[in-house]
């Protein structure tokens, strides 16, 4: 089992001057102590589910180019980069330079976004669901093309691309991994059987996460897609991971099982903190399923 630190809480401490010493306080800690991954969302309003949309928060590719610069091990990615927030062909090349500053560590992490009050706030244009993930899957098309061999044009519905030139290509082959977040049954868990290298579910319960990953698995038979060639990975939202060890242990040795073959953790308080207390109580037992 692998273990992912998802970063999303900047108010902690509350000076914003401590904010980037903090973030590298703790992605320095993530890898000395053995995670596999950080990564940061794709925000500019603090989710009104998790505090106010006038906390802290900042842009999240700009944050990973930061945190490159600082770790050596850590693969990078958002969790996950809205489709509405960059045209297709930009976020290849953000991605690519995420990818080639960092030695090869960059991880396309993507979904449909959903926060409109943040959309409205700072005019990214508000379409339907369903425009969203017509666009999600073009942009998936348009990435791939990117980072492939052919470097003519591209022409969808809502994107049309003259050149889909990216040099330099990313140092990861022969792509940075695309790993599709959310667990719509209809739409999202097919784009993953269609294009992705990896899911991202949310494991609220070790049932709810085996009824999605049967779902990707008939999406995958239909598809003619290998399942087993699809790193099935989860965000564990289930309950605070430090104020029970032992049904996080639990959790996760169920969700082994299934296949879930990584975990992301998200601190709940100082990040710091978490991450120091995260490294000595749990991370050990978990890395050893």
């Amino acid at each position: 089992m692998e273990l992912g630190l998802h970063y999303w809480n900047y108010s902690t401490p509350a000076e914003p001057e401590r904010i980037a010493s903090t973030l590298a306080h703790t992605a320095r800690i993530a890898e000395q102590a053995g995670f596999a991954q950080f990564s940061v969302m794709d925000h500019y309003f603090q989710m009104e589910h998790r505090g106010t949309h006038d906390e802290p928060m900042l842009e999240g590719y700009t944050t990973l180019g930061y945190v490159a610069a600082l770790t050596e091990r850590l693969r990078l990615g958002l969790l996950v980069t809205g489709v509405m927030y960059r045209y297709p062909g930009l976020l290849a090349k953000i991605v690519t330079t995420l990818d080639v500053l960092s030695g090869g560590r960059a991880e396309l992490g993507i979904g449909a976004s959903w926060y409109e009050r943040e959309q409205r706030g700072l005019g990214v244009p508000v379409v339907s669901m369903g425009e969203r993930f017509e666009r999600l899957e073009e942009t998936l098309q348009i990435c791939r093309q990117m980072w492939g061999p052919d470097n003519g044009p591209y022409k969808g519905e809502y994107y049309q691309l003259a050149e889909t030139l990216c040099v330099p290509v990313p140092l990861t082959r022969p792509h940075p991994p695309i790993r599709i977040g959310g667990g719509g049954e209809k739409k999202t868990l097919l784009l993953v059987a269609r294009y992705a290298d990896a899911c991202n579910l949310f494991a609220s319960s070790v049932e709810d996460v085996a009824a999605k990953l049967e779902v990707l698995r008939g999406h995958c038979e239909a598809e003619g897609r290998d399942y087993d060639a699809i790193r099935k990975t989860a965000v564990y939202v289930a309950a605070p991971a430090l104020g029970d060890p032992d049904q996080v242990l639990r959790d996760a040795e169920q969700l082994s099982a299934l296949g879930i073959t990584q975990l992301d953790f998200m601190p709940d308080a100082d990040p710091v903190a978490y991450a120091t207390d995260f490294a000595e109580r749990l991370l050990p037992r978990l890395t050893a399923l």
